[in-house]
């Protein structure tokens, strides 16, 4: 294959990757631009090839590590996250479809597959939307 063979090979995977935004073809696009050099030094269509499946593979394994630490979001806690696993006293009888708590002085709506009384102790375990779930606390269970 020629060089512009293998220029237009190159800005077809550039095109991929602008178009994508998800690092698809990064690997390829190396292997490609080493392909042009190649083809300049030979026509040999098998030593191409190769050199760009070896290139291309070489890449992968060796940014692979560092592709995925870059693409991989870290989950930065809120100051909301903070009244997860507190305790929370009922001020409206909750049920699954709802119920209120308060907790940290402040009101929040609530859910719990099983009903609650006025007055429990409950722990939160998790924030749904704008309501929290919760479950009796073991102190109060009998």
């Amino acid at each position: 294959m020629s060089t512009i063979t293998w220029l237009f090979i190159l800005l077809a995977l550039v095109i991929i990757e602008i178009i994508t935004v998800d690092l698809v073809s990064i690997w390829f696009i190396v292997g490609a631009l080493a392909c042009c050099f190649v083809s300049l030094l030979t026509e040999n269509i098998f030593i191409q090839l190769t050199v760009f499946v070896v290139v291309s593979t070489v890449m992968l394994l060796c940014t692979k590590k560092f592709i995925n630490r870059v693409k991989t979001r870290k989950i930065i806690p809120t100051n909301l996250d903070r009244i997860i696993g507190l305790t929370g006293i009922v001020t409206e009888k909750i049920t699954i479809s709802g119920g209120e708590v308060s907790v940290d002085g402040k009101r929040w709506s609530a859910i719990s597959p099983n009903e609650i009384d006025v007055g429990s102790k409950v722990e939160i375990l998790a924030i749904d939307g704008v309501k929290l779930r919760v479950r009796l606390k073991e102190e109060e269970e009998k």
